[in-house]
């Protein structure tokens, strides 16, 4: 292992020892590992990255438009969307009893608490580069070279579809309007919601978050009318008669494995957000302090109004009509409290509008979750991922989503949509949380190695064990059998088990035929280069370089992936910051 720092009194004598040494820069080896300091322009301290990563945007091209409010926002308007009001039937019948599924849903805000504080100090190291997970699995797992972005971005690529939030967003807006769509007209409306919410996200990046933050507003209302409701139907002030009965034996019922499981999975799914604001930290200004404080808020805030909602519902609803509810639970409770009156279509709506303000929040975040993969250049056509032309947003990975998600809601029949789809949604990510749990303690260990510094956050170590096996049991128990072999769908139980498994294995033989067996066969290694673009976005693109010019490449580009002696217009500091990288390579 070697350090240079280049600071303070080590800058005079590495100057001296090589002239082409810039005075300001910092660079760390462990054996083949580079870790280069990078500064973004968020106000964080200088990051230490494994060279391979994607450059840090020193000027983000997507602006600095992410403050305290619109951190809060996005992730609860990412977790209160379609989860509290659709999944509470699924969690009652898997847990078997009332007791069991509210403990479920304070497990969910645990969860969500314990794996924030895992990002947490993944962004203190990273604090300059956007995309959460996709940062994360680059920087925990450099090697194999390009195994890990290659093998999320696919995943990604794969998963890129809100089909069941945008299914359920259309099942609230008939019930706002007193019908039962039919399968078609369902899809319609679904594809109508989504389409407009693309189009906002497109338009503007400040006008996106503020439609977040004001829809995320109204919905936090009304969870709090729906907890305040709850509470005035336990008083008896309302028609509904014994609203306390639930809550008398809470824990009357039987649970199953399969049950419980799939209960874990709806909880996961509702809760699926808290996580949000870690996609875009290079938008925010000192990230790793704004986060922590405003993002543990969130998560707090959520927990407390889905315990609360879900008293709510147990007081107003019989528990054999809340299990047998399907995806309209809310409904129930609203027709229960008020009647079919035009106050309960009312409500109605503002859950849908809910749902609405959950795509422009998961829009956000997923956009720049598929921009950094771009960035990373495992993905064909880099400039299509990285460009932010023609409004200043990532246009190419949002209208990506679009058409994938159009593409799942036609394909998957609305009665299982939901179900199939956030089951799907959870398996191969837990694949990649568990890769991600597991590699903090990697970045721990060769970060220490290095002699980098400590970062400004780190977890408990019972925190990152907790959610190492959060993640395995998430893995391994959807096989245990349903009984009779029937799980929440038509068809068969484990279908999207086997489905998330072969999208891992398509990940992994994507990244063998692309990264081993082409550069073998036709004779060829893969070289990052970056990409400067007009906007001030920058990004890698990996281009083919023949066997017999690997070696003059390597002399004459620096480990990031630039020629040797060229300077990018806007950040020429970070260029000449590599030079001495490439010396030492060639």
């Amino acid at each position: 292992m070697l350090f240079r720092r280049h600071l303070g009194r080590d800058r005079a004598t590495e100057s001296d020892e090589n002239s082409s040494t810039p005075p300001n820069g910092t660079v760390a080896y462990d054996g083949d590992f580079k870790y280069v300091g990078e500064v973004g322009g968020n106000d964080a301290p200088e990051m230490f990255q494994e060279a391979g990563g994607a450059p840090v945007e020193s000027h983000s091209p997507l602006g600095y438009n992410v403050g305290p409010i619109t951190i809060l926002f996005l992730n609860i308007s990412m977790m209160i969307g379609t989860g509290i009001y659709s999944t509470p039937s699924s969690i009652l019948k898997g847990t078997g009893s009332v007791g069991l599924s509210m403990i479920y849903w304070v497990l969910g805000g645990i969860i969500s608490l314990c794996s924030g504080a895992v990002y947490l100090e993944f962004s203190a190291y990273f604090p300059s580069r956007s995309g959460a997970e996709v940062v994360n699995l680059e920087q925990a797992y450099p090697s194999p070279r390009f195994l890990f972005p290659t093998a999320f971005a696919m995943q990604n690529v794969i998963l890129s579809f809100r089909s069941s939030n945008c299914i359920v967003l259309a099942n609230y807006l008939f019930a706002t309007a007193g019908r039962t769509g039919t399968d078609w007209q369902i899809k319609g409306v679904a594809i109508v919601a989504y389409t407009v919410a693309v189009i906002a996200a497109i338009l503007h990046t400040k006008g996106a978050y503020y439609l977040s933050n004001g829809i995320g507003a109204i919905k936090l209302l009304t969870l709090v009318f729906i907890a305040i409701t709850g509470w005035v139907v336990l008083a008896g002030h309302t028609s509904v008669e014994n609203p306390k009965a639930h809550f008398q034996n809470a824990f009357e019922g039987t649970a199953t494995p399969y049950g419980v499981t799939n209960a874990l999975y709806r909880i996961i799914f509702s809760y699926a957000g808290y996580n949000n604001a870690f996609n875009v930290v290079n938008e925010i200004k000192n990230p790793v302090k704004q986060i922590k404080r405003n993002g543990t808020i969130s998560i707090l805030t959520v927990m407390a109004l889905y315990i609360f909602a879900n008293i709510a519902y147990f007081a107003a609803v019989k528990k054999e009509d809340l299990e047998n509810s399907g995806t309209i639970a809310a409904t129930l409770f609203f027709s229960s409290v008020f009647g079919s009156s035009k106050s309960s279509r009312g409500l109605n709506f503002l859950i849908a509008l809910s749902s609405f303000g959950n795509l422009i929040a998961v829009l956000i975040g997923a956009g720049r979750q598929l921009r950094e993969c771009g960035r990373q250049g495992v993905l064909p056509w880099t400039r299509y991922w990285v460009s932010t032309w023609p409004f200043g947003t990532p246009a190419g990975p949002y209208l990506f989503d679009w058409a994938i998600t159009v593409l799942v809601i036609l394909a998957v029949p609305t009665g299982d949509a939901f179900n199939f789809v956030s089951d799907l949604a959870v398996f191969p990510s837990s694949f990649f949380s568990l890769a991600m749990a597991i590699g903090l303690y990697v970045v721990r260990w060769r970060r220490k190695k290095a002699n980098l510094p400590e970062p400004a956050f780190k977890a408990w170590h019972p925190v990152v064990i907790f959610n190492i096996l959060v993640q395995l049991y998430l893995i391994v128990m959807p096989w245990y059998p349903p009984a009779a072999g029937k799980g929440d769908v038509s068809f068969w139980y484990g279908t999207y088990v086997v489905t998330g498994i072969g999208i891992v294995l398509t990940c992994i033989a994507y990244y063998v035929l692309w990264v081993k067996l082409l550069p073998k066969w036709r004779g060829y290694e893969l070289r990052q280069e970056v990409l400067q673009l007009e906007s001030g976005a920058q990004g890698h693109q990996l281009v083919k370089v023949p066997i017999e010019q690997v070696a003059e490449w390597d002399a004459t580009h620096d480990a990031i992936g630039r020629p040797i002696g060229a300077v990018s217009s806007n950040d020429a500091r970070t260029e000449v910051q590599f030079s001495s990288l490439a010396a030492e390579k060639a």
